[in-house]
């Protein structure tokens, strides 16, 4: 069975990197992407990044983006509608590291994509 997959974005390569560590201290079975920084990898966001982390991440049980600052999100959202994958959702006003924290638990003992964002929502 499949998992949902998670991709981290982020204004700065060094947090999704860290989050990246941590989440996998906890799990071992989810694809876990990141999206930090610019192309440069300057602080800023990357719709290429996003795309790319999307694609890695994907599988039949959809992917869960998370981000950490408003134009993160908006950039995740463009990546949503340049992508050719229909289950790809955004987790709405969830902090980044516990959030990401809950849905790697959760997708890693099963949970599908719609179940783990309403847990996400419930808990925040």
């Amino acid at each position: 069975m499949a998992q949902v997959g998670i991709v981290l974005v982020s204004h700065s390569i060094k947090v999704v990197e860290g989050i990246k560590d941590i989440l996998f201290q906890v799990v071992d079975n989810v694809p876990i992407e990141i999206a930090g920084g610019t192309a440069e990898n300057e602080i800023g966001t990357s719709i290429e990044k996003i795309l790319f982390a999307i694609e890695r991440a994907y599988s039949e049980a959809g992917v869960i983006l998370l981000f950490d600052l408003g134009s993160a999100r908006m950039n995740a959202e463009l990546a949503i509608e340049m992508t050719e994958y229909s289950n790809v959702k955004i987790a709405e006003n969830i902090p980044l590291l516990e959030g990401a924290y809950i849905a790697a638990v959760e997708s890693s003992i099963g949970k599908e994509i719609d179940e783990i964002l309403s847990i996400l929502s419930e808990s925040f």
